[in-house]
């Protein structure tokens, strides 16, 4: 069984060959906690989840690390704690948003059935790290200290560009390039930078007085050094970090440790479309993986995490997605046919058999997740015991858990009726308002309100959602 995976660098499909079969090490960029995380966050999250299972499967438990790090120190998270919490300090306001968006983060992913990575790193937690790979960049002549910066010196690397296929000026026109007269080009970007007053600050590197914190892209470099190594197998994130984040990091890397690669296949997925527009707040349709899972908002109800995650998989990770109600519904079908046929196989999840290598064969094909989905059907069709004990174990391996989503539905199903009445209510109260009966909306509002019931009005309508 040949196991291909497609490498962003190199721009083909090809054997993946790990660099020791004993420890195959992978890391994905992870979130930024500031806020909870859209549906666009949860894709490369739930794709490298199912290369997780697979490398797992390949080359035994024992034998995989997969990284994915929490960046808990950005001009966002400074932002979001001060406007959250102006009565603390700020360090205690970061503290704060930063231990509670993580947490949120982490019951979010595991409801859409992904597994916890083997190591989680922090970025504050790997400031000496990263200050270490600062002092071999200066060293090797790639990077300089500027007016309390230190910035990485683009033309020390002579293939810089390589993995996004982009040339100086390209990236010059297309990047978002910090104008300052203490740059030697303009492509140069920053390792560490000075702190504003009351900014989270360590001590400075390169023996720079002022107290200062990390560049965004010299942290994923140090995290996946100290946990992975200077060199290692897979490194995955969404498209869009490509250039600059990705490109940055390869810099950094390869330079520091005079290696010929950072990571031996690079692998992205592809963007996601809310019903066919880009996802923005502008546009209304920008919706988290919480709100999908707990609220209304997206088509009056809320839906299971085996439903979204399964939604997310039937587009192959490497193309666009339209994430659209109709896919979402198209997902929760499936998930009830395939319940119908193998609901007796569900209770000793130790009694299936392995997975199929019908199954395996389509994984190890750069995740091909959709002809996995025709193998599905195919032994859902069959009715036989085996093949529904086979259907069981293949959903259970992709992480699709069919007895709780069959606990979901029930549950909808017995909150449904009240589900209806607040419909009910919600139109009535929009003639109401329509009618220029402000009292009776009003009424209506507060009879709602005492059922536990939130709404959100917007230009697209009213939306709800019970209240926590």
């Amino acid at each position: 069984m040949e196991f291909k995976l497609y490498d962003t660098l190199t721009r083909d499909k090809r054997p993946f060959q790990p660099l020791d079969p004993a420890n195959v090490r992978m890391y994905v960029c992870g979130p930024t906690v500031y806020d909870y995380a859209h549906i666009g966050n949860a894709r490369p999250v739930i794709v490298f989840d199912v290369l997780f299972r697979l490398l797992r499967h390949l080359y035994g438990a024992d034998h995989v690390t997969y990284a994915r790090n929490i960046t808990d120190v950005d001009d966002k998270i400074n932002a979001r704690a001060a406007a959250e919490y102006p009565e603390l300090p700020l360090n205690e306001a970061i503290s704060r948003v930063t231990t509670q968006t993580e947490a949120q983060f982490h019951t979010d992913v595991a409801a859409l059935g992904c597994l916890p990575p083997t190591i989680e790193p922090r970025a504050t937690e790997h400031i000496d790290e990263m200050k270490a790979l600062i002092e071999r960049l200066i060293a090797a002549g790639c990077a300089y200290v500027a007016e309390d910066h230190v910035l990485f010196h683009v033309a020390a690397m002579p293939d810089y560009g390589a993995l996004s296929k982009r040339s100086l000026d390209e990236m010059i026109a297309g990047a978002r390039v910090e104008v300052a007269p203490y740059k030697r080009e303009p492509t140069d970007f920053v390792l560490w930078k000075p702190s504003k007053p009351g900014e989270p600050a360590w001590p400075s590197p390169a023996g720079i007085e002022a107290p200062g914190r990390p560049g965004w892209h010299i942290e994923c470099s140090a995290m996946s050094w100290k946990h992975l190594g200077e060199t290692f197998d897979i490194h995955g994130g969404g498209i869009d970090l490509v250039f600059p984040h990705h490109e940055n990091e390869i810099a950094q890397s390869r330079c520091a440790f005079h290696t010929p690669f950072m990571a031996r296949t690079w692998m992205h997925n592809g963007f996601l479309q809310v019903e066919g527009e880009k996802m923005a707040k502008s546009a209304g349709n920008f919706v988290t993986i919480n709100e999908l899972l707990a609220t209304q908002r997206f088509g009056g109800r809320s839906w299971p995490g085996q439903v979204l995650r399964l939604a997310m998989l039937m587009t192959h990770y490497r193309q666009p997605i339209d994430f659209s109600l109709a896919k979402v519904k198209y997902a929760e079908g499936k998930l009830a046919g395939w319940h119908g046929g193998v609901a007796d196989m569900l209770g000793d999840r130790a009694a299936l058999p392995p997975p199929s290598p019908v199954m395996v064969q389509a994984l190890s094909d750069d995740l091909n997740v959709h002809a996995a989905i025709m193998h599905f059907d195919v032994l859902d069709g069959s009715r036989t015991a085996d093949a529904k004990h086979q259907l069981a174990s293949d959903l259970d391996f992709l992480g699709i858990d069919l007895a709780a989503f069959w606990q979901s539905m029930q549950e909808r199903q017995d909150t449904l009726v009240d589900e209806m009445a607040v419909q009910k209510l919600i139109d009535a109260r929009t003639a109401a308002r329509k009618a220029k009966n402000f009292a009776e909306s009003d009424r209506i509002r507060d009879e709602l309100a005492a059922m536990g019931v939130v709404l959100k009005d917007s230009k697209d309508g009213t939306t709800w959602e019970l209240a926590r």
